[in-house]
């Protein structure tokens, strides 16, 4: 049965596409970003309302509070068990996000070992003592590209990457699987990129109108229902660095927000600039890129 996965740096026009491509092959919708799993970020992370996504079923968002965590291997098993439900019943499925490690779950088998909580209490005592930043620092001179693929400012990340490091004595990522070794080796990616500067429009445009839709509300309302509780969430985009002016650590939340999140979306193009097996859809209308997704399953 068809799996498509639509994937690519933040603000390039993933959601959009996916909810077209679905309603033309009367599929539904798996989500792969790792925020939009969480109840009550919406604006921050451009969560499609319910009239956005046309009637489309979309699944697995809205699934966990803000106060817990969320780990790769929790995902990998509901994500699967959500696609092979569907495959099951004979629905499409159009799998979307840009988390990079979300979707290689989904695809592809995880390697990484078990915690140890010696280790682990070790490196969150020193991310205590010398900070997030320079943890991120140790693992990019460790394991370049882990670090590519996990943002500073989520220290729990930083932090396993660090402890699976340690445990196996080799890279993060050399734990993940050979590609050749997918689940679903019917799946399909494809990759949404845009030229650098109208990227950085986009972004900078996509941040204003957070702001100007009532992100900072959402945030304080979060934090009332536990937002600093929950160590992944609050490391989010936007949330990350209201919450850092809120604490008198910087002045300019929103300006903050836009260069982060260009940060990010350059990690996102370089993580998936190494799965050749993303189908890259160059800058074009939502419909043109519709039109070469729809005849590349055809081909296929």
């Amino acid at each position: 049965m068809t799996l498509i996965v639509i994937c690519g740096a933040t603000a390039t026009g993933k959601s959009d596409l996916a909810v077209a491509v679905a309603a033309e092959i009367g599929a539904e919708i798996v989500n792969a970003d790792s925020m939009q799993l969480y109840r009550g970020m919406d604006i921050g992370t451009a969560k499609l309302s319910v009239e956005e996504r046309a009637g489309i079923p979309h699944h697995l968002l809205d699934v966990v509070d803000v106060k817990s965590e969320v780990t790769v291997a929790w995902y990998q098993e509901i994500a699967r068990a959500k696609i092979d439900e569907l495959l099951g019943a004979g629905k499409p499925v159009v799998v979307v996000g840009g988390t990079g490690f979300y979707i290689k779950a989904i695809l592809d088998d995880l390697n990484f070992p078990e915690t140890d909580p010696e280790v682990r209490a070790k490196i969150e005592a020193e991310a205590e003592q010398i900070g997030g930043a320079a943890l991120h620092q140790r693992l990019a001179k460790l394991d370049p590209a882990a670090a590519v693929a996990i943002p500073k400012e989520n220290v729990r990340r930083v932090v396993r990457a660090l402890e699976v490091i340690e445990i196996t004595g080799k890279p993060f990522t050399a734990n993940l699987p050979r590609e050749d070794s997918t689940r679903y080796p019917q799946a399909q990616q494809f990759g949404l990129r845009l030229e650098r500067d109208l990227l950085d429009i986009r972004i900078d445009a996509r941040v204003e109108k957070m702001w100007a839709d009532g992100f900072e509300a959402e945030v304080e309302k979060l934090i009332a229902e536990g937002l600093l509780e929950g160590k992944t969430a609050q490391a989010a985009l936007g949330y990350a660095q209201i919450i850092s002016a809120g604490m008198g650590l910087s002045v300019d939340a929103k300006t903050d927000t836009k260069i982060a999140t260009r940060q990010y979306a350059r990690r996102q193009e370089t993580w998936f600039n190494r799965d050749h097996r993303v189908q890259w859809l160059e800058p074009a209308p939502r419909e043109v890129r519709l039109e070469r997704v729809l005849a590349s399953i055809i081909k296929s």
